[in-house]
Formats: C-alpha cells, structure tokens, sequence
C-alpha cells in the first residue's frame, strides 16, 4: 500500500511539474484566473495556520463573504480548495489530538475554522470539498469522539450571520466521518473500546458503529443540512461488506419511522431523513452506479482495498426490498406526503432506486447511439448516425430472457404518477427516475413507458402533467432511449406543448410547459444526427421561432431561441440558419416589443415563417388575456402586411371581421384593434381595398354599437379600441358614407366625455385625424356647431366633458378655429384658472385646458406664416392676444398649487405650463423675426437678431424684457422647488430656452450668466439636489431673480424631507459664507437677502404653503448667526420680521407656525438692539397661550433669552425671573399660567400696555373667517396637508 501510495504521488508531482512547465507557476495560473480576492483570502489563512487557530473572529466573516460571490460560479474556487482546506483540516485534526476531546477549548477552536470549510461546501458542494479531507485509519475514533461532543452542544442562534459554528462544525465532522468510514478493514479492528474484551459475535456491529447510527439518526430529524449529510454518512457505513445486520436494524428502524403516521413536525423531519437516508443507500448499493462509490474512494486512497459489491449485496437490497415498497406505496398516498413537496420528492427518488435495483444492469442494444466525446469517433461515425452496433443476436436473445419483476410495473405507474405532481422538483425527479428505468428495460417495454409519457399529453391533463412529460421526454432523448422511428408520435406532442397557455380567470398557465417543451428540442438537437433530424427540425422550427418572437415570458422566447440555436449549430446547413440566430439572440429578446415589431418582422422575410406567424397572432395572440399584449399583437401583424398584401386583405381581414363582434371580450378587443392596424397597414403599402371591403371596415363601429358591447365588463377597453380603429380608417382615408360619419362622430364625443384619461386620450387622437379627413370639406353651419358644441362644454358641471372638450378644441385643424378664435383663445385661459367654486375644482381638467389653449396657439399660427392668408391687423391682435393673455394665464398656471387627497396636484398643472410658456416663446420669437426680417425665415435657419437693431426696436417685439425676465424667474422659482421631477422639468426647459439653435429668445438679463448656471450639455442630474441648488442658488446676486429664487428656495429649506432641506439651506450657506468673497460683498448679500425674505412675507401674507416655510427658514439662519450681524441693517429686518409675526400668528392654530414664530421671537429676543424689548414681550404674550405645549416652548425660549441677554431684567430679579420659568408647570392649569406671565411682566419692567392679548376666543372669530375664504382646491384637506409642509 505504502509502494503505491508513493507511486501515486510521485506521478502526481510529475503532472504538475508538467502542467508548471507549459503554464508557467500555478500560483500565477490561479491569480491570473481565478480568484479575485487570493491575495487577501491567502493573507488570513497564513495567519489562522501560524497561530493555530482564528485569532480574529473577523477574519472568517471576511472569508466567508469573498466565498458567496462565486455562489453562482463555485468551480472558480475548485483550484484553490486544496490549498485552503487541507491546512485547516489540518489544525482540527492537530487540536483535537493536542488538546483532547474531552476539552472545553477544543470546540471554540474548531468552530471558526468550520465555519469557513463549510462556505466552502456550500459554494462548490461537498464532492469537491471532501477530496481535501485527512483519511487516516486512526482518525475514525477521533472524529467519532468530536462530533459527539458537538452533538451535545446547543446553538446559540439560527440565523447565518450570528452563527458561532456549531451547525458547520457538525456538519463538517459528518463530511469527514463519510470518508473515514470507508477505511479498508474492519472496523471492529480500529474500534479500541472492544481491544480487551471478548471478541464480538460474527457480523455483530462494534461500538463504535453504533455510536455512529445513534447521533446519526438523531441528525435526520434536524431540519438543517445535517439531515442530508447525516444520510449520505449512514449510506456509505452501512453499504459496507461488513454491515449486514446494522443494514437490517436500520431497514426495521426505517420501516417504523415510515409506517408512523402523526402531524408532529419533528415526527415529518424523521420521516423525511429516513426516506433521503434509505434513498442514499440504495443509490450506493445498486450496481449500476458503484462507479460514483468507488471515484470516491479513489479520490482519496481506498479503492483497491474495499471488496466491490456484486450480486451478494444486491441480494441484501432484494430482500428488503418489499417491505420498503409497501411503506413506499402506502406513505405516498397519505395526507403527509400530500402536504409536503419535498416529502414526495424524496419518495419519488427512492422509489426510482429500488425499481433499478430490482432490474440488473445492463447497455441495452436498441439504445440510439449519439454523438460521442470524441471528435475522431464522431468523424468516422456513418451517415446513418449509428457506430459500433457489433452482433445484436447476443443482445437480443437477452431481453428475450430478460426477466422483468412484477414490482418494477408499479414503479413505472409511480413515476408516471410522479410525472403529474403539482410541484415541480417531484416532476423534475420522476422524469430523471423514467428516464433510468426506462434503460435497463428491453425495446418492447421501452415502447410501453413512452406510450404512456405520451398519454399525459390529452387534453384532459393539467399544466402539470404536460410539464412531467416534456421532462420525461427529454430525459429519454438525451439517454438515447427515444429512437427517430417514435418522432411521427412526438414531434406534433412537442408541438403542441411549445404552444400550451391555458386561460385561468384574469391570467393563464403555461409557461412552465412551453419552456420544458424548448429543453426538449434542445435535447433533440444535442441527442441526434442531422440526416434523423433533418425532417422534424422543418416541422420544429417555425414554432420554435413562433416562441422566441411572441411567447409572453421572456425566459420561454430565450429558452426557444436556445432550442433553436442548439440545432442550428449541431444539425448542420439549415436554411438562414445562422442569420435567424443572430436576429434573435439572448439580448435582443429580452424586450418584448423589440421581439414583436422587429426581431419577428426580420424572421418573417424568409421562407416559410410568416404565415406561421401570422396564425400565431391570429389564433393566440390578439385574443390574448392581457391588453397590453394584444395589442401589441395587433401592432405587430399590421408589421408583416408589407410580405403579402393581398393574403392579408383576403384572408386575415375576412377572418378578423366577424370577430368584432365576438362574445368574448378578449377576442373583439383584439380583433378591432387588428382590423384598424391592419387597413393603415394595407393603405401605406399601397394596396387599395375593394368597395366591398370598405364598405366592411366602415360597418365595424356601428355594429358594435348596435350590439351595445360598450357596456357592462370592458366597454372602456372596446371604447378606446374603436378610437384607434376610427383614427386608423382615417389616416387611410377609407370611404365611409355620411350617416357613418355622423355616428363615429357621436361615438368620438361620447368617449370624450369618459372620465377614463386613456379613453379620452385616444378619442382626442383619433378626432385629430378624423375630423381633417371627413369633415372639412363640409358646410360652414356644421362646423360652427362642432366648435360651439365644445366650448360650451368647457363649463360643462360635468368635469370630464370639461377635461375632453379642451383637449377636443385642440385637436381641431385651423378651419374650425379660424372665424372664432378670440372666444376660443379666451375661453381656454378661463378654463386654465383655478375655479370659484370648490366642488367644481378639477386639476386635470386645468392641465387638459393648458394643453388645448397651446395646441389652439400651435394651429393658430402655424398658418398665419404666410401673409396672404390673413390681414396684418387680425394676425397682431392674435400674437398680442398671446402675449397679453395666454402667457399671462400659464404664469398664473405656474401658481396653481393646488392639493387634494392625491398630494400636490397642481404640480400637474405647472409642469403643463411650463411646457407651454417655452412654446408660446418661441412663437412669438418667430413672429418676432419674420416682422424684423420682413420674410419668412428659413426652417434650417438660426434665428437670432443683431443686438444693436433688437434694442432699437424693442418697442416693435413682443418678446420685451419684461416677458423675458417672468418667463426665466418663473423657470428658476420651479427649478429650487421640492419636487424633484418639477426640478429636472424646469432645468430641461430652461436649457433649451438658453440655447435653443432654431430661435434666440432675446432680451433675457444676465444670459452669460445663465448660460454658465446651465450648460448646454445632456445627462445632467438636475432632479438630484446637492447638483442643482449650488448652481441656481448664485442667481440670488441678482435683483431680477432672487425673488423667484427665494420664494421657491423657502419652501425647501421649510419643507420636511430632509436630504432635501439639507442639501438646499447647504448650498445658501455656502452662497453667503463663501470664502471666496470679500466681507463688503457678503454683507451685501446678506443685505440683499433680508430684503427678498421681507418681500415673500408681504407676497405671500397669510398664505401658510410659504409663510410657514419661509419662518422655519428664517429660524435656520438666525440659528447660523446669519441675518443677525448686519450693523444698521438688523434692526430694520428684525422689526420687519416683528410686524408679519404678529400679524401670522394671531389666532393661529397651526403648531409648526407657532413654534417658528416663538423661536424666531427667541432669537430677536437675545440680540441687543432696541427691538429685542418688543420681542421679548410679545414672547411673555405666549406663557398664556391656550395650547399647553405652546405654552411649554415660549417658556423654554423665554429661559434662554434671560440667560443669554442679561439686559432685558435687572440683575437682581434675574434669579427670581429664572425660578418662575423653571419651576411652573406651563403645561398645567392656565389659570396659573397667566399668573406666572403677569409677574414675570413686572420684573421686567414692562408697562401692562405693550402686552398683547393672546388670540383667544370671539376676538379671533373675524380672523378665522378670513383665513377660511382662501381659495384653495379641497380647502380642509388642502389645511391638513399644509401644516404639515406639503
């Protein structure tokens, strides 16, 4: 043994000094490879290996979280296993020699290191773990010792990251004791607790084994990965030659533990280790597979000294064999397994074992002998694809005699049972199951088992029967054992499942299916040669391709696409085989619409794919469950129109007509939306349809009206359904007769009245073009009707009449417009305005209104180039009209801020608005520079006037300074506002605005340097605050934007979110205090700044959105000693800041109000200017507030303004004035309260005169009624989301 022991390594370095030779050092393989993090992981082992132990508990966690990124790629660690877990076995074997089991120390030591061998296991799995593990003889009992002194100790906790070992330091032990049971003697021999007594009776098990089986049977009732391990331990101790009767006892314990039926959880987690245990067992002792037993051992040293197992311990199995498979049998059929998957899933792999062990092994002849391993052998294999087949006469005289048990037909009925489970691992295990069986069976019965796969394919199966038996069919293509003269069978089976989506209520099933069915055609591609492939792949391909371009889950496109792939590269020259591939690959179909409208349309040209596609959308695809998806269908077969028009006009339009009027909701959806898409198709392919045809299309819309399917369940999908069909027969001009006209004119009005958005969205479009196509050409009277009809609706009480008719009115070309556009341009600014009364307020209905008021503008104008049209009087007053009343009612949009119980609507509003201004900019620009010019300019032309002539007719442009000035103050007020979609909005405008290559917006006040606070460059994160508030802070410098600045500034330092708060009041902070600035220009801003704050405060009185915002502000910088030190200014700013206070917070309720003013009195309070008396006393006025915890905070401030500012009581009151506040209960009576405050006055010194009565009572009734007539949306909610900053 030791000779070839030593052999075996000699040879052993000889390889690797060979390999080091071609390759260079494996060290420098392995960093060039492998392994990111060796450096650092190579550095913490070298420190856990010199020391003996893991000296910092860190350094495993480290280990182990390098080990869990390669979760996923476990074999790029496989090179680095030897040289990590030999040294750390190494140590547990080394300690627990040195320090003795018996030891306390010994498991603090062998914990950490087991923590980093089991991420091991866990990474790679235990196969290439265990190599590495020490096999000594003597180690047996040690490691028998240890884990039982593991066994005994509890874990502290479950949960992974706190785990201190104990759960790897079992499993670990187990591992190892997996290959130390497979010593090459008797273990009785090794066994020392037996050296001295008696010998044991022949076969009669040694202590030590039964020490083994008892903590190993205890294991399989842990739920952890213990079970298993302890499974695969048991498994190779009982398969040894010398364990016959631990094998009975453990067959007899099993058999208990199986026929035990309770609801006991720890009861279900025995049940379960038995059944993976007996599993692991007959794995190993069937003879089919001692080849994976004795790899194992060859791996580490044993293989040539264990006795192989041959037809003795086969017997052993076969004897047992019928008590297992009537536990078998009966504890699958019990509510116990039908509760637990993986109760079933093990039963199903025990049951496939024992059926392999009830049939010898044997290679059967009939199998189909595929492609090898070896590129020569497949060179020389014939064209018939078969190698090898040698004299069958000896084969098939065997399965004549071939003997196959009564049992093994139950077994097949199990897994074929197995094949219909409702999990998917059970199915995945019965698949694998027939497939093995399947291989020792002879030809005829092979024929049976694929019948009966086969039989799971009716349509009375469920999803998963369908699912099992592409699994199975898979299986027993890649074992060869489904032969080419069976593909007329199951070519049109597989077919079918590629297809497979059954409809359940609001979703479908069959994902699975169709995705198993791809595995199968990929297996076929891998399993055959081409001349038995080269008829089915014809028939498979275009329903491969049908699913790698429609299928609804992108993992079934790609799994087909895979499939298609595989048989394209296996299966030789295939017809655009390789362009097909590189249409659809792996990125190209992970984005649905990509697939529909340009892979699939790609694959289309070439023969014999587009009518399967076109069947494809028909049958399965426009009748979808999903909206979205049909009609993206429909996009998609109006795609494919361009390969053959004339099949589409006969054929598919005959075909979809009559489905519009389909039961099924699904299905006429569809179908309407398929027959617009497919007439706009037809038209921009030039093909004319028949009168007949026309005639057809134009009927659609009444008949489905006639039917009534606008109501009841999906009359919203069918109303904005017909809108398209409608906007698509008018973009194709079909003849549709003037009584038609009138209907789907009425059927467009309705569906504008729909309070459904995306209804009324796509009546407006369809209206865009419905109305130039067969309206204009009709009497004036009609046309005036149409345009009175709509503006009435504007004040419609009905708000979605409201929200559709502004949308309508834009949609209307220049003829309707034309005699009535003042009222029309009028109107539309009274609908943009926030409404009286509060039950007709509608935000989207001011947002609609700014959209038809621009769009009116747009069409207005857009004809008015050409001077011959119109008169130069009437195209004035129009461009005036726009500068003096559309662009003023979208400034006043941009104060629309407007809440109701969905937030903040009003920003809807803005946003619109802001869209307008820039257009309404740019056509009075235009209109700017055709006057100047005396032309029409050029549409490639950059229109950008002389600044010398542009100042001298200044009073000729419509875009003044003025305009120019509100227009940027109204964009930068947005762009430092809270909402950050508003800021990124604003930004965005205010670039193309600045540097706009069509149109020069002239006159805008520092334009340098607005340019440098907004490049033209894309991909700026102006939504992200610390990126935009730096930069539009710096227009506070200048007197013509600071205002917009700071009333928008003020709402985020106030507001409540506070990244936002943060980011804003940082970047004013840096503004005034930057260093890079002289003192004079600082306190000029400061200056500056006092000014525009005083300017909200009167803006904005008694609008508590932004005077509470602003008063938090203003308590942040008197908190940075901001605002505060400003020699003769302070004073002035401080009794400005006085003034509004008293005027704000008088009668007031709102505590956020209340606490900033006490504060800010607070501050004033403590300055020592002549103004702090004032505060001082209006703060006193607050220690009788009627709020207690008003009461509370104005007696805090009062506290610290005494301690800071001795000079507002005499020094010998002071101690007394300090008592008072400190030890009266401010939140109790008050009674008391006002006591306390009335001598507090007096040590003050304070006449009774400059004490202001606190708002309480009737004396607050006529403020109360004012602040109550704000006109704000939803008045009471709008109060409650205010105070609370939004």
């Amino acid at each position: 043994m030791a000779i070839r022991e030593v052999e075996e390594e000699s040879l052993k370095e000889a390889m690797e000094e060979e390999e080091d030779d071609e390759h260079g050092s494996k060290e420098r393989v392995l960093q060039k490879y492998f392994l990111m993090e060796w450096e650092l992981v190579k550095s913490l082992l070298n420190d856990i290996v010199s020391h003996g132990r893991v000296s910092d508990p860190s350094s495993v966690y480290k280990i182990r979280s390098i080990m869990d990124k390669y979760q996923e790629q476990g074999q790029l660690l496989e090179p680095y296993l030897e040289s990590i877990v030999s040294p750390l076995m190494f140590i547990i074997r080394s300690k627990t020699k040195e320090l003795g089991v018996s030891s306390d120390e010994i498991l603090e030591v062998i914990k950490p290191v087991c923590i980093i061998i089991y991420s091991l296991v866990t990474v790679c799995g235990y196969k290439a773990v265990i190599k590495f593990f020490p096999h000594q003889v003597s180690d047996l009992e040690l490691a028998v010792s240890l884990l039982e002194k593991c066994h005994n100790s509890k874990s502290v906790t479950s949960l992974r990251q706190e785990s201190t070992g104990e759960m790897e330091a079992k499993c670990v032990i187990l591992l190892w004791l997996s290959i130390l049971v497979l010593v090459p003697f008797d273990i009785s021999s090794v066994d020392t607790s037996i050296a001295n007594s008696k010998i044991l009776d022949e076969l009669e098990p040694a202590p030590l084994v039964l020490r083994i089986l008892e903590f190993s049977k205890d294991y399989l009732s842990n739920a952890g990965p213990m079970r298993t391990i302890a499974g695969l331990l048991l498994s190779r101790l009982l398969t040894r030659p010398d364990m016959p009767k631990a094998f009975t006892s453990f067959v007899e314990w099993a058999h208990e533990v199986l026929s035990s039926n309770t609801d006991d959880v720890m009861d279900l987690f025995r049940l379960l280790g038995a059944v993976e245990a007996l599993a692991a067992i007959f794995k190993l002792f069937n003879g089919g597979n001692c080849s994976f037993s004795r790899r194992n051992l060859k791996i580490v040293g044993l293989a040539n000294h264990v006795a192989p197992r041959g037809a003795g311990t086969r017997k052993v199995l076969l004897d047992v064999i019928p008590n297992v498979w009537n536990d078998i049998s009966i504890l699958m059929k019990s509510s116990t397994a039908a509760r637990s998957p993986l109760l079933r899933k093990y039963l199903v792999k025990l049951t496939q074992r024992v059926g392999l062990t009830c049939l010898p092994y044997r290679s059967p002849s009939w199998r189909y002998v595929g492609k090898t391993k070896s590129l020569g052998e497949n060179i020389s294999v014939d064209a018939s694809g078969k190698c090898n087949q040698g004299d069958n006469s000896s084969y098939l005289e065997d399965e004549e005699d071939t003997d196959v048990p009564d049992i093994v037909e139950e077994i097949i009925e199990m897994l074929l049972t197995g094949l219909k489970d409702t999990d998917t691992v059970v199915r995945w295990s019965a698949a694998k199951g027939i497939g093995r069986i399947t291989s020792r069976l002879t030809s005829a019965l092979a024929d049976e088992v694929l019948s009966s796969v086969l039989e799971l394919f009716s349509s009375g199966e469920g999803d998963g029967s369908w699912h099992g038996g592409c699994l199975a069919l898979a299986e027993l293509a890649r074992r060869g054992l489904l032969l080419p003269i069976s593909f007329p069978k199951v070519v049109p089976v597989v077919g079918k499942a590629l297809h497979y989506d059954i409809r359940r209520g609001p979703h479908s099933v069959g994902s699975h299916v169709r995705d198993a069915a791809a595995y199968v055609c990929w297996a076929f591609g891998r399993a055959y040669y081409h001349t038995d492939m080269k008829e089915i792949l014809g028939q498979l391909a275009p329903h491969l391709l049908t699913v790698a371009c429609y299928d609804r889950e992108v993992n079934c496109r790609r799994a087909a696409a895979a499939a298609f792939q595989e048989n394209v590269g296996r299966q030789g020259n295939y017809p655009h085989g390789i362009d097909i591939v590189n249409a659809a690959d792996y990125f190209s179909l992970a984005s649905r619409v990509n697939s529909y409208l340009h892979v699939a349309v790609g694959i289309a040209q070439y023969e014999g794919y587009l009518y399967p596609f076109v069947e494809e959308l028909m049958y399965n695809k426009i009748c979808h469950w999903e909206k979205g998806l049909r009609e993206l269908a429909a996009e998609a077969l109006s795609a494919l129109v361009k390969y053959d028009p004339e099949y589409f006009a006969n054929f598919v339009v005959e075909k979809l007509i009559p489905c519009t009027l389909s039961s099924d909701l699904c299905m006429r959806h569809g179908a309407t939306l398929a027959a617009g898409e497919l007439v706009l198709a037809l038209h921009q392919s030039g093909f004319a349809l028949s009168t007949d045809k026309q005639k057809k299309f134009a009927g659609i819309v009444p008949a489905i009206e006639k039917a009534r399917l606008y109501r009841g369940k999906g009359g919203e999908i069918m109303r904005a359904a017909v809108s398209r069909f409608i906007e698509c027969i008018s973009l194709s001009c079909l003849f549709v007769p003037e009584k038609m006209k009138r209907t789907l004119l009425d059927t467009l009005n309705e569906n504008l009245r729909h309070p459904n958005s995306q209804i009324q969205n796509a009546a407006v479009q369809a209206l865009k073009y419905f109305v130039p196509a067969y309206l204009v050409k009709g009497d004036g009277e009609n046309l005036d009707n149409i345009t009175s009809k709509y503006l009435e609706q504007l004040t419609d009480p009905n708000v979605a009449a409201r929200r559709g008719s502004a949308l309508a009115i834009g949609a209307l070309p220049y003829g309707f417009l034309a005699k009535r556009w003042r009222v029309i341009l009028l109107k539309l600014c009274n609908s943009c305005a926030i409404e009286d009364k509060p039950e007709d307020r509608d935000a989207e209905a001011r947002v609609n209104a700014v959209k038809g008021l621009i769009s009116v503008c747009e069409t207005l104008t857009q004809l008015r180039e050409h001077p011959d049209t119109h008169s130069k009087e009437d195209d004035l007053s129009l461009f005036l009209l726009i500068k003096n009343e559309v662009m003023m009612s979208l400034f006043k949009a941009l104060d629309d801020y407007s809440v109701d119980n969905r937030g903040d609507v009003g920003s809807w509003v803005r946003e619109a608005a802001m869209y307008g201004l820039e257009k309404c900019t740019y056509i009075l620009c235009k209109r700017d520079s055709m006057g100047f010019q005396g032309k029409s300019p050029e549409v490639d032309s950059v229109l950008k006037i002389p600044n010398r002539d542009v100042e001298n007719n200044q009073s000729q442009l419509l875009v003044d300074v003025n305009l120019a000035t509100s227009l940027v103050g109204g964009f930068v007020k947005q762009a430092v506002e809270k909402m950050d979609k508003l800021r990124e909005v604003a930004a965005k405008v205010l670039q193309r605005i600045l540097h706009n290559k069509m149109f020069f917006i002239p006159f805008i006040p520092h334009r340098e340097k607005l340019e440098e606070i907004v490049p033209n460059e894309v991909d700026l994160k102006w939504g992200l605050p610390t990126f935009s508030y730096p930069r539009f802070i710096q227009l506070l410098q200048f007197s013509c934007y600071s205002r917009y600045v700071l009333s928008g500034l003020v709402i985020s330092i106030g507001g409540l979110q506070d990244s936002l708060r943060k980011a804003s009041i940082t970047a004013l902070l840096e503004y005034l205090q930057s260093p890079e600035t002289e003192h004079t220009e600082r306190s000029s801003r400061e200056h500056n700044l006092c000014t525009d704050i005083f300017w909200v405060l009167e803006q904005y009185k008694r609008c508590d959105r932004v005077i509470i915002p602003t008063l938090k502000t203003i308590e942040i910088l008197f908190s940075k000693k901001i605002l505060l030190n400003m020699e003769g200014h302070t004073p002035i700013f401080c009794a400005a800041v006085l003034d509004s206070l008293a005027a704000e917070m008088k009668g007031s309720k709102d505590f956020s109000k209340l606490y900033a003013g006490i504060a800010i009195l607070g501050y004033i309070a403590s300055i020592p200017e002549s103004v702090n008396i004032r505060a001082f006393s209006r703060l006193l006025t607050f220690l009788a507030h009627r709020y207690p915890k008003i009461r509370k905070a104005s007696a805090e401030q009062v506290y610290l303004v005494l301690l800071q500012n001795g000079e507002l009581v005499a020094e010998d009151k002071m101690e007394r004035a300090l008592e008072i506040i400190s030890e009266t209960c401010w939140e109790g009576d008050i009674e008391e309260a006002k006591q306390r405050r009335l001598e507090l006055h007096d040590i003050a010194g304070l006449e009774t005169g400059l004490l202001p009565k606190t708002g309480n009572g009737a004396s607050n009734k006529n403020n109360e009624k004012r602040a109550t007539t704000a006109s704000d949306e939803n008045a009471s909610y709008s109060s409650l989301v205010g105070s609370s900053g939004f």
